[in-house]
């Protein structure tokens, strides 16, 4: 039921940022370890909607061009953000998920849910005359 869907990627200078995951399946439900190396916790959100749960990280470079110690030449670190959606089914709930961030590395848990199977009922049409 896990899938990854899309990956957006927006940075100031085109170099591709990936947010390289491992997903693990266990019996009880599907592990995602997002390496997301850089960030802080509070650049990082976790938003669920309509099945699909899309993790966001955004990062900003002080503008500090023009400090007393010296101005940078070239500067290679990235600053921007990216986000990657994974689909896990209309049944899971906000408060099902449970996510940690720690070292530079987003552990996200998703439970297994049977998906309710929808009760086929005969639809009949009227026939007038």
């Amino acid at each position: 039921i896990l899938w990854m869907v899309e990956r957006v990627v927006k940075v100031n200078d085109s170099r591709p940022v990936v947010m390289r995951t491992d997903v693990k399946e266990t019996e009880k439900g599907y592990e995602l370890d997002i390496d997301l190396p850089g960030y802080k916790k509070e650049d990082v959100q976790a938003k669920l909607k309509d099945g699909y749960l899309t993790i966001t990280a955004e990062t900003k470079v002080e503008n500090d061009e023009n400090k007393k110690d010296g101005k940078y030449i070239r500067r290679e670190r990235y600053y921007g953000s990216c986000n990657r959606s994974f689909y896990v089914g209309e049944e899971i709930e906000q408060e099902d998920i449970k996510a940690k961030f720690e070292h530079g590395i987003l552990r996200v848990s998703i439970p297994k849910k049977e998906a309710k199977p929808k009760i086929e009922e005969d639809k009949f049409i009227t026939i007038e005359g």
